[in-house]
């Protein structure tokens, strides 16, 4: 057990020095900090957009999975929330705008997955 205590000891020690020398400024100041803002946001609107147009161009929903789409539409706009909280002209511009880019994206592909599955559906019957 005192080895364990003594291996988080070492650790924390570590990670003070690290901080105290500048090393991993979690600030939201930081360019680290700024950096993982800018590759979530790409990453994040680069994987839902292709999806959306996707799906208006084919039209095809059968392997989307309707729950997915709901729930990522409920935490985009959860994110936006946080974001427009944040600040708009602050430090929660881009969390508000990649997740209203997001949310559009979910919300397109929910509405052509329920027409498709539902209003279509009834239609042919």
């Amino acid at each position: 057990m005192t080895g364990l205590l003594a291996l988080i000891q070492a650790a924390t020690d570590a990670a003070a020095e690290a901080a105290s020398t500048g090393f991993w400024d979690f600030t939201p100041t930081s360019g680290f900090y700024q950096l993982c803002g800018w590759v979530a946001s790409i990453g994040l609107i680069l994987g839902y957009v292709p999806q959306a147009i996707q799906t208006i161009r084919t039209r095809k929903t059968d392997d989307i999975a309707l729950p997915t789409f709901l729930m990522i539409g409920i935490g985009g706009i959860a994110f936006m929330l946080q974001g427009a909280m944040l600040g708009w002209l602050g430090e929660g511009w881009a969390l508000f705008f990649t997740n209203l880019i997001t949310t559009i994206s979910s919300v397109i592909i929910f509405g052509i997955k329920i027409y498709n599955d539902y209003i279509k559906k009834d239609r042919k019957k």
